[in-house]
């Protein structure tokens, strides 16, 4: 491996930015279901599942010739010719749970009992690291598969890997509050949950969605949400002054 070559580090550079884009389906997911934790075990169980996530797709990169196998036949659908491998049956499942998840967390946030939210957040870490550790399995098959398409360097890839992961264990916390303290915000982040499931679905049915509608539809939807809470800053101020 040749350091001084700039295709090395180019490709460095945008495998990284590819895993961090990857990441934020998984980043968005840990800091909604943790949020259902005690404030003390939030950032433990972040951490813990981020932690994971870096260790599967280490030890999958490792392993290029299993995943590559994962894309390989295992059954034909009858009737239709669709060919169904271990890689399409791992999307399909992710997808499904994250989209019965995210519906459970939308319903539970409109029309869950107050009363009995505490008990929940107590006795729910075990849970919740066990979703965690799910998810992880799937958006690192998603992930390591892309990593491995884009270069040939295990170095690379593993580096890639871990750069991107650093960078959301810093940013987890940050992402983590700000969802917490705009209860509209979470809502929007479990819609973009929902958007995730349907395009994992599609994908293991071979109907690939880009990901780049998807971060566009949600990124569209943040800015107008910044626009609220901003004007909503604003009238307070207002309001301040004048009763002031």
């Amino acid at each position: 491996m040749d350091f001084a070559d700039p295709n090395l580090w180019l490709s460095l550079f945008t495998l990284t930015a590819l895993e961090i884009v990857l990441g934020i389906d998984n980043l968005v997911f840990i800091s909604v279901i943790a949020a259902k934790l005690p404030a003390a075990q939030q950032e433990k169980a972040r951490k813990l599942g981020l932690t994971a996530a870096l260790g599967m797709r280490i030890v999958l990169l490792a392993s290029i010739a299993w995943i590559i196998g994962l894309t390989a036949p295992i059954f034909t659908i009858p009737f239709v010719d669709h060919v169904v491998s271990w890689r399409d049956v791992i999307l399909l499942a992710g997808g499904v749970f994250l989209l019965a998840k995210g519906t459970h967390e939308i319903h539970n946030t409109i029309e869950g009992d107050a009363e009995e939210a505490p008990t929940t957040k107590v006795a729910a870490f075990g849970a919740v690291v066990g979703q965690i550790i799910v998810l992880d399995i799937v958006f690192s098959i998603d992930s390591v598969v892309t990593a491995v398409g884009m270069s040939d360097q295990l170095p690379v890839m593993i580096t890639a890997v871990v750069i991107a992961m650093v960078i959301m264990m810093w940013s987890s916390g940050p992402v983590a509050r700000f969802i917490q303290d705009h209860p509209t915000t979470k809502m929007l982040a479990l819609a973009f949950l929902l958007l995730v499931g349907m395009a994992l679905v599609a994908d293991g049915m071979h109907f690939h969605i880009p990901r780049g509608y998807l971060y566009f539809a949600i990124a569209f939807s943040m800015l107008v949400e910044i626009l609220n809470l901003a004007a909503q800053r604003r009238r307070k101020r207002l309001r301040a002054a004048e009763s002031g």
